[in-house]
């Protein structure tokens, strides 16, 4: 192996060391790949890119660049199926960005025993990080990009608030959500154009969705959240 060759593998083998943080949740069986692109849009994708999803969060590591050095050097998706999956069941709390730190699985991956309301959830937290672990193991860093959303894509402005990563990052109690990462909408009630821009272009750490959202998407987006914040 050439001394150029050697560098590569010592900093993919690092990269995916430093994203596995300090997690003992031991080894984990391969989950479903469907069903786990479906959590990871709803859980995952308001806060990291992955071509594969469609998504486009920038507030976590872009996983496709995280993880395409270290498939390039010939690691395996089980390995990183296992980074992944300690990842989100033992988050580390800060990133050397600076960036906030990952939250606990509870916020991310509540199960529904424990959440009111009709917000987002699981049924078993242990095998909803499987799912999402196997399907980001399968698909990060392989070059694989998502058709954006199309006319015929939902435009149920709640529905895609629930599931397009946005009830992730925001608290919204018409939608049932709870995130932190970004403003309460609730106390912020932003009026239509203001949501408007910013769903299309993004801003500080919310990614923009120009890319994943189509024009009436986005619309019906902003026109539900402009109506209902701080209304309950």
């Amino acid at each position: 192996m050439t001394t150029a060759a050697l560098v590569r593998v010592v900093c993919a083998v690092a990269a995916v060391v430093a994203l596995a943080g300090c997690g003992t949740g031991g080894y984990t069986s391969k989950g479903n790949i469907a069903t786990g692109k479906q959590l990871f849009v709803k859980a995952c994708g308001g806060c990291h890119t992955l071509a594969d999803a469609g998504t486009t969060g920038t507030v976590g590591p872009n996983l496709d660049d995280a993880f395409s050095a270290s498939r390039a050097v010939g690691m395996k998706s089980s390995t990183f199926r296992q980074v992944v999956h300690d990842q989100i069941l033992f988050p580390i709390s800060t990133t050397s960005t600076g960036a906030p730190g990952m939250p606990k699985p509870n916020t991310t991956l509540p199960e529904c025993s424990s959440v009111q309301g009709s917000g987002f959830c699981v049924e078993n937290q242990e095998q909803a990080a499987s799912d999402i672990a196997t399907y980001v193991g399968e698909v990060a860093g392989t070059g694989v990009t998502a058709a954006p959303a199309g006319p015929g894509g939902s435009t149920n402005g709640k529905q895609i608030f629930q599931t397009a990563g946005c009830a992730n990052c925001h608290t919204l109690a018409d939608a049932g959500s709870t995130g932190t990462v970004g403003p309460n909408l609730d106390h912020l009630k932003p009026p239509l154009a203001r949501v408007v821009k910013q769903v299309t272009n993004g801003g500080a750490a919310m990614p923009a969705f120009k890319n994943t959202l189509n024009a009436q998407q986005i619309q019906a987006v902003a026109q539900y959240v402009s109506s209902v914040a701080g209304k309950k």
